[in-house]
């Protein structure tokens, strides 16, 4: 997989964000020096999909609260969700599904799917009332069955893109 380096970004948060070791990525990218990266960089993230090799892609919109699933560019579901509420704003930008997690329990709901981007989430709930409202920390939260649908249909390394 590659990653585009974003302004302010550095190899250490990179390393967090796909969970991957700072060794490791040093290691894929033999070439990089890396005390110095820069915003437009390429760099290789070993142990993910090419992520235009898979036929799914998320789409989030934060505005309308609403997930979409898409297989080949064709819309397969949506989903309502819950988003990040003042203080606490769901990410914008492209990210992918670094793992799944099945009950991770209390506010997590019956799964959990790690985004590239440290900390940030689409899991199921404890609250149900919550979805369609602008409550979380940041992540995206579903009804518990929409999330496990989701969950069993797409693959490790499958694009999120999330829009206001």
């Amino acid at each position: 997989m590659i990653h585009t380096v974003k302004p302010g970004e550095t190899l250490t948060q990179i390393s967090r964000d796909y969970r991957t070791p700072l060794s490791a990525i040093i290691s894929a990218n033999p070439s990089i020096n890396p005390n110095v990266i820069y915003p437009g960089q390429s760099i290789v993230i070993p142990g993910f999909p090419d992520p235009y090799t898979l036929p799914y892609q998320i789409e989030v919109s934060i505005n309308n609260r609403w997930l979409r699933l898409l297989r080949d560019g064709v819309l397969q579901k949506q989903y309502p969700i819950a988003v990040g509420r003042i203080l606490f704003d769901t990410p914008i930008g492209n990210f992918i599904v670094i793992n799944k997690a099945p009950n991770p329990g209390g506010p997590f709901g019956t799964m959990w799917m790690s985004l590239s981007k440290q900390h940030y989430g689409i899991h199921g709930t404890n609250d149900p009332s919550s979805i369609g409202q602008a409550v979380s920390r940041g992540c995206i939260r579903m009804y518990n069955h929409d999330v496990e649908e989701l969950a069993s249909i797409i693959p490790i390394g499958t694009p999120v893109s999330i829009h206001p």
